[in-house]
Formats: C-alpha cells, sequence, structure tokens
C-alpha cells in the first residue's frame, strides 16, 4: 500500500479521520515489527473546537499539533497512559486525528504486541491487543520521546500506509469517548468514526462528572 506524502494530511480533520479508517500503522523498533489496520479514529479541529487540546491555544504540551501536517502528536494523559494523533490540516491551524484502535496484522507482530501489553497488565483476547488509545500505544511501543515523529516517510520507525478505501456505509460516527463539555456533544461533534461491525473498536463512554475547575480534553 502506498505511503501518503505530506499534502494528503492537509486537509480538514474529518476528511482525514475517514481515509485513515483501514490504512496501515506500522512500528519499526530493535524488539521488531507491528502493524495495525486502523478500525476507530476521533477528528478534532484546533483552535475551533472546544474538545482540542489547542481549544484555548498554544502550550508546550500542544506544540506538535501547530507544526506541519502528517506528524505524530503524542501526549500523556492524566499521567497514566500515551495517547498518539495525527496531525493535519494547514501547519498553524492543529487539527489533528486521535487513533483510538485498531487490529495488528503482519507476521510476528500479534506476539509482540501482545508481550508489550501483557507486561503492562492483562490481555484478554488477540481483539483487544490494540482495542482503546492506551493500550495501541503499548502495542506499538509509543511515547512521548515519537512526538513529532514523520508518518510519511516510506521504511521509517513510524509509517502510515493508505488503506484500499472505505465505503460511507460501512462507517459508523458518533460522540468523541470521554470528553466533555459541548465537544463530547454526538449532536454537534459526531466525530469520532469507527469500522461497521469491527470486533477491535473501543466501547463507547461517555466523560465522567466533572469536578469543579477541571475540563476533560482530547485530542
Amino acid at each position: 500500500m502506498p505511503v501518503p506524502e505530506r499534502a494528503w494530511y492537509d486537509r480538514p480533520s474529518l476528511e482525514v479521520a475517514h481515509d485513515l479508517l483501514g490504512a496501515v500503522l506500522t512500528r519499526r523498533t530493535s524488539q521488531g515489527t507491528v502493524a495495525l489496520r486502523l478500525t476507530e479514529v476521533e477528528a478534532y479541529d484546533g483552535e475551533r473546537d472546544p474538545g482540542s487540546h489547542a481549544f484555548r491555544g498554544p502550550t508546550a504540551r500542544n506544540a506538535t499539533m501547530y507544526g506541519e501536517p502528517g506528524h505524530l502528536y503524542v501526549y500523556r494523559h492524566m499521567g497514566l497512559h500515551h495517547c498518539v494523533n495525527v496531525v493535519c490540516g494547514p501547519a498553524g491551524t492543529a487539527s489533528a486525528v486521535l487513533l483510538r484502535a485498531g487490529e495488528v496484522v503482519g507476521p510476528g507482530g500479534a506476539a509482540l504486541a501482545r508481550r508489550r501489553r501483557l507486561e503492562r497488565g492483562v490481555v484478554r483476547s488477540e481483539r483487544d491487543l490494540a482495542r482503546g488509545p492506551a493500550r495501541l500505544t503499548v502495542a506499538l511501543a509509543l511515547d512521548l520521546a515519537d512526538d513529532g515523529a514523520d508518518v510519511t516517510v516510506p521504511g521509517g520507525p513510524v509509517e502510515l500506509a493508505a488503506g484500499p478505501g472505505v465505503a460511507p456505509s460501512d462507517v459508523e460516527a458518533g460522540p468523541r469517548v470521554g470528553v466533555s463539555g459541548e465537544g463530547g456533544r454526538g449532536d454537534l461533534y459526531p466525530w469520532r468514526l469507527w469500522l461497521r461491525d469491527d470486533p477491535t473498536v473501543s466501547e463507547y463512554r461517555a466523560a465522567a462528572p466533572r469536578r469543579r475547575g477541571v475540563r476533560k480534553q482530547a485530542g
């Protein structure tokens, strides 16, 4: 499958999100290679989006989002685990797509992903290896050191290859997971996209009730 050039990501986040379904994200390390077919994503639209990390403007944490498209934006969520996004849209707009879930594909990858996941907790089944954004980053061994990695380089440490294309009838849409306030409203932002009936798609969870002064955002 071809590795899209940077211009492919220079589009609205929701368009990129749809086209990332079925795409294959490959991670190469000294331990080996793990490849994931992406089955669930969430789009975020920078400073225009109340659910985005960039809604209140640039910070040290979200600096990668403001850079050129086609790079990873990796952040640590509540000090517990990492999440990974792909930056899209023109530089300066801070749009991104959160990679929520995928299916491990290719020879040898499942065994390595399982070993990594078992080091962090329980693996109940093959479908759970990268089912959810935290599990996905563990399976791929991605962390803050990979923030800014370029996914447009064929054969690079992190490579994203376009999929065969997914028909709109095979895609479902709904509210983003765990996002509070307007950004989590499905009627305003049905920007979580997933492959219909795919077993690796994560379960939907609404945002936990907000504590005073705390606002949960993602992407």
